[in-house]
């Protein structure tokens, strides 16, 4: 039967994360520095890092090209991030992602746009000036007329690469102006 000195050592050593725990939480450190070391340097640049000894270990993790070096190194990083408080580069990282996330969906709208336009031809035009008011029509007009024309005589047309080159410097534009 246990006595009271036994039920505190119990208490005390069951007051903290349990040992599984601790383990996910060292993986998901080990694995935020991975995503460091994937990122472009312009990427990495806008991520809060005041340690320099992450800053060092990041930038030799980019430098290994052998699979066991670079595992070795990736646990050094998680070590390190145990160190440092791992939110501020969370949020960068999340904010990242949301810029990527949003770029993507811009991208597939200008898509659509742009087969609306293919599909459709002159029907499409009024969408397009809603989307992006600057848009020229005429332009647009001849560039459809264009990709018909290229049908009909069974050409290899090069309208749609144009078009969304045209829709993408129209929401670059419009982009630009709401910042």
């Amino acid at each position: 039967m246990p006595n009271d000195a036994d039920k505190e050592a119990l208490s005390s050593e069951t007051d903290g994360p349990s040992k599984s725990e601790r383990k996910r939480q060292m993986t998901a450190l080990q694995a935020l520095g991975t995503r460091l070391v994937d990122l472009s340097d312009a990427q990495l640049k806008k991520i809060p890092i005041e340690d320099s000894r992450l800053e060092e270990a990041i930038a030799e993790a980019r430098r290994i090209k052998a699979w066991g070096g670079l595992r070795r190194q990736l646990q050094y990083i998680g070590k390190i991030m145990r160190q440092i408080d791992p939110a501020p580069i969370q949020q960068a990282l999340d904010e990242l992602d949301g810029q990527d996330q949003r770029a993507n969906a811009r991208f597939h709208q200008i898509e659509r746009l742009r087969d609306d336009l293919v599909i459709q031809g002159d029907r499409a035009i009024d969408t397009v000036l809603l989307a992006f008011p600057s848009a020229d029509r005429q332009h647009l007009r001849q560039l459809i007329r264009q990709y018909a024309h290229d049908l009909k005589t069974k050409k290899a047309s090069t309208v749609p690469k144009k078009l969304f080159r045209y829709l993408r410097e129209l929401d670059d534009a419009s982009s630009s102006d709401s910042t």
